[in-house]
């Protein structure tokens, strides 16, 4: 979900300004990387992805199936689906593949098991059912692990016309029932004769508005959120998300500010207009019934701040409270990408997607297996930085601590630093960026960042795509020290303007994951070329293959990815199908012309590929 209105008031260098006179060099970098970043993107065959031109080296005209990469390797030899194919009220997906569709939205998890009916639910049932909006989510093995285990899947958003099937709500149980459509679901799958079903065990749980939660870290009990004795409840608009390396789920909390609004009189403060916060927020009138979500309402001051963090689910304890880890900052969280860095220290990137916001990166403290051997956790101690970039290349890391002066001068204490995040950021000189969205890092360190699109940007450039940036790219870097140094080097790896007219064709990069092997898997969020549906891609890092391995349907986001142990089943999501416009498609019923009755459903698709082979190839 796309929040329209850039809060960054700063005259921080923009990221077009800067890279500009990186990608006005691509003629240099076409033919190698530049001196500077040699030391860190040592791999020759990497220098074409990131220098040339995608549409020369990935999508030009007499590609043929299969090219070759180093030593004749082939990462994504699949046959991908034309742009012809991609269209219209149902799926697509290569030839090479085959998908099985589970989860719909309105699915019952937990006991009674309420069923779905077709546009008219309750809160209560909403709450025992798979939510709406199925965004980022990760595959917890179980036993052999490769066909049973746990799915979190995070449910973003869903508007009151799809939900409700209003314009507004008109009670509390309105207002229950969209809560209870929003936040996790914590679902055990198992596989049988090939087929994949839900188990209707101990492990299924709904994580939504109004489920109890705790917060730690350097915030936690800071009046910045409220009176100490009031109770913390919810999560809300799940974006991506992360599994950490000791096998928790970490959900990221994106556009809270729009279930936010007043009905009386509120005048925002400079923190609540950098977050977006306004009178009637995205609409959907929650302050109206519930006074938690007032901002004029005084018993409630703080409630805001309650929301915009990660949150740590434990999903083989069901009975354990989700936790708000504060040390990774408060802004609108994409999603966490987890990697054991130097010294054996978690390492999480993250962006913050809006217009000209920023990239930020946590580090723990120490260790990440010696901090849980005595009890703590690796979230709650840490350093929390901003990335600036720099023309040459290069890269720092920018640590949001009240020991900076500027900060000091600014924050009380580092539980205001980490609360307004965003406010240290712009304070610090981060660079503004085109929506960062999700973040993936590869086998060999490389980390990458989709940024979306960012259609506000003015300064055009006729050797600078990017200015303005309807369609988006993918940039990456590598820290030094193994992801915990204070500086980075950083290249261009795709530009999506540069795909149109190829069969290749795609816009607004969102959903990234890096496979072991060397693929990028790309998710797309918005409007595509030449009548497409929205898409999943896969890209050979090395060689820049680029290949369409599914499509959606008509009005929909792809999203969320997830695989099995051994990457030969790979789980994704159609978001917001038809926008939930029953005249445009049915889905998850196939096969059919729209009937303008049957609502569409968000649901999971789950992929293999035919000959029983790694996922991607």
């Amino acid at each position: 979900m796309e929040d329209e209105t850039p809060t960054n008031p700063t005259e921080n260098r923009p990221f077009t300004d800067v890279v500009g006179t990186r990608v006005a060099r691509r003629t240099v970098l076409a033919g190698g990387l530049s001196a500077a970043a040699v030391t860190f993107f040592s791999n020759p065959a990497a220098a074409t992805a990131r220098g040339a031109s995608p549409a020369k080296t990935r999508s030009g005209a007499g590609r043929t199936k299969g090219t070759a990469g180093p030593k004749g390797r082939t990462l994504v030899g699949f046959e991908p689906v034309a742009v012809a194919d991609g269209t219209g009220p149902v799926p697509a997906i290569s030839s090479d593949y085959s998908y099985q569709v589970i989860l719909p939205w309105g699915e019952p998890i937990v006991a009674p098991y309420p069923e779905h009916v077709n546009g008219s639910k309750t809160a209560a049932d909403q709450e025992k059912q798979i939510g709406i909006g199925h965004d980022g989510m990760w595959f917890y093995p179980l036993g052999k692990g490769n066909n049973h285990g746990i799915l979190c899947i995070n449910h973003e958003f869903g508007g009151n016309p799809h939900v409700l099937g209003k314009e507004d709500p008109t009670s509390l149980e309105d207002v229950r029932l969209s809560q209870a459509a929003h936040g996790v679901s914590v679902v055990e799958l198992i596989r049988r004769r090939g087929i994949w079903k839900v188990v209707r065990g101990k492990y299924n749980r709904r994580i939504h508005v109004n489920t109890p939660v705790k917060f730690m870290g350097p915030a936690a009990g800071s009046p910045l959120l409220g009176d100490a004795d009031r109770p913390s409840f919810g999560t809300v608009n799940n974006c991506a998300s992360g599994p950490t390396p000791w096998g928790t789920y970490v959900t990221c909390e994106e556009n809270f500010n729009g279930y936010f609004g007043a009905t009386g009189d509120w005048v925002p403060t400079e923190a609540q207009e950098r977050y977006g916060f306004s009178e009637t927020g995205f609409g959907y009138g929650w302050e109206r019934f519930d006074p938690r979500f007032d901002l004029s309402d005084p018993k409630y001051h703080g409630e805001e701040n309650r929301f915009g963090w990660c949150v740590e689910i434990d999903p083989t304890d069901p009975w354990q409270k989700p936790v708000k880890r504060t040390a990774m900052g408060r802004f609108k969280h994409e999603g966490a990408a987890f990697v054991t860095g130097r010294g054996g220290r978690v390492v999480a990137y993250m962006g913050d997607d809006q217009r000209f916001d920023y990239i930020y990166r946590y580090v723990s403290a120490g260790n990440w297996r010696s901090m849980r051997a005595i009890g703590q956790s690796p979230l709650d101690k840490g350093h929390l930085y901003v990335a600036k970039f720099n023309d040459d290349g290069t890269g720092e890391w920018l640590e949001l601590t009240i020991d900076n002066p500027v900060l000091a001068e600014k924050f009380a204490d580092q539980a205001e630093v980490l609360t307004y995040a965003r406010l240290a950021a712009d304070a610090l000189g981060a660079t503004p960026m085109d929506r960062p969205e999700w973040t993936t890092v590869a086998p060999n360190g490389d980390v990458y960042c989709t940024l979306t699109n960012n259609s506000q940007r003015t300064e055009a450039d006729a050797a600078n795509p990017l200015a303005p940036n309807a369609d988006g790219h993918i940039i990456r870097w590598r820290d030094t020290k193994r992801h915990t140094g204070p500086a980075f080097e950083w290249d261009i790896f795709l530009i999506a303007e540069d795909t149109h007219g190829t069969e290749d064709t795609f816009s607004d990069p969102d959903g990234l994951w890096a496979d072991p092997d060397g693929r990028l898997f790309i998710e797309t969020d918005g409007g595509q070329k030449d009548d497409l549906n929205n898409q999943l891609l896969v890209a050979d890092i090395e060689t820049g293959d680029l290949r369409r391995l599914l499509t959606g349907v008509t009005g929909d986001e792809i999203t969320g990815i997830a695989v099995t142990p051994n990457r030969r089943t790979l789980f994704c999501n159609t978001q917001h199908p038809g926008n939930g416009d029953p005249t445009l498609t049915n889905f998850p019923v196939e096969n059919q012309l729209p009937d303008g009755v049957t609502i569409p459903r968000d649901a999971t698709f789950v992929v293999t590929r035919n000959d029983g082979g790694t996922v991607g190839s």
